[in-house]
């Protein structure tokens, strides 16, 4: 059904979801997809891609008026915790005040009633006080700055636009544009030059292949389920196993990495705990458990906090980022086109 809903608009493409995401769906649809990124991001620059800051309504408009996109892909937003934390405005403008010019484009939009939008969320919106493993009604409790906003944004389209089909995701494991914005990339990128990286015992996630979540992805924009769905990996790890792993598969020094609970961190961001999320829901709809244990080598998984010390996982041929997009990313950039 998508081939019947084109052109397709991708937001948010500077981000992990975003960038993968365009690749994807540009590769199969050839010039019935663009990507829409932020006009202070000019080193992303490629066939399909618009120089548009989604809070500015009226380019927003004019370029729904000019394309009349049938499909939407909402991957848009700041993610950076610190950021908002210490510029609250700076996330309201791009968490909910973006979303709202972008509802107002379709809404004023020659073919509204015909637009499939599917809309990324996160798993902070939860605080992660309790066992994690929350469900669709799981009220929202956020910690951060950034959680709230995300809030903010889900209960804005839930009421405008009833139809969307919200999929809220954990860490999209897969290689980002600049090559530190994705969750690996950044703890790659502090190991490579020899830096330390410190990352939490206590903050559990449920990350993804982003090959996966692209076609969990495609598979709502495929159809019209719409409401709110849990999109999270089905293996749990806390970040310093994340760290772990990115450590032995890209054969870094295994001193560079550091380790510490949430309290032990400053106050600025607060830190959110277990925020696992049960895909229960997601997995009955599409009839299958759409994603990969990451790591997908099960011999890659953490059993202490010392694993990445171990000699006997460490085999020579992990080393640097070929290791790192064969065994973290299920992708290698050679297949993208931007």
């Amino acid at each position: 059904m998508l081939a019947q809903r084109l052109p397709l608009l991708i937001t948010g493409v500077a981000g992990v979801a975003g960038y993968n995401a365009f690749a994807y769906f540009r590769k199969r649809f050839p010039n019935q997809v663009f990507g829409m990124r932020p006009s202070n991001n000019w080193r992303l620059t490629g066939d399909g891609i618009l120089d548009c800051d989604l809070e500015d309504h009226a380019k927003v408009a004019a370029l729904f008026d000019q394309y009349r996109f049938r499909s939407v892909l909402h991957c848009g937003g700041s993610c950076a915790l610190k950021s908002c934390e210490l510029d609250p405005a700076m996330a309201n403008r791009v968490n909910v005040v973006a979303v709202d010019s972008l509802l107002s484009a379709m809404e004023r939009s020659r073919n509204s009633d015909d637009i499939r939008l599917v809309f990324l969320s996160i798993d902070l919106v939860f605080s992660g006080f309790r066992c994690g493993d929350y469900v669709e009604s799981d009220a929202p409790d956020p910690v951060t700055v950034y959680g709230k906003t995300m809030v903010q944004a889900e209960q804005m389209v839930t009421r405008r636009f009833p139809g969307t089909a919200l999929l809220r995701i954990s860490l999209p494991m897969g290689v980002s544009f600049n090559g530190h914005a994705g969750a690996v990339d950044w703890i790659a990128s502090r190991f490579k030059r020899n830096l330390p990286a410190t990352l939490y015992y206590d903050e559990v996630r449920t990350p993804t292949y982003v090959a996966c979540l692209n076609e969990v992805m495609q598979f709502f924009l495929n159809n019209d389920e719409c409401g709110m769905f849990h999109a999270g990996g089905p293996r749990k790890l806390s970040l310093y196993e994340i760290a772990q792993v990115v450590n032995v598969v890209g054969g870094y020094d295994p001193d560079l990495l550091k380790g510490c609970y949430r309290i032990e961190a400053g106050p600025v961001p607060p830190r959110a705990g277990n925020v696992t999320l049960c895909s229960e829901k997601l997995c009955e709809v599409m009839g299958k458990q759409p994603f990969t244990d990451w790591p997908a080598d099960q011999h890659l998984f953490p059993n202490c906090r010392q694993w990445h010390r171990n000699t006997a996982v460490r085999p020579i041929h992990f080393s640097g980022n070929d290791s790192i997009e064969k065994f973290l990313y299920l992708s290698s950039r050679a297949n993208w086109t931007i």
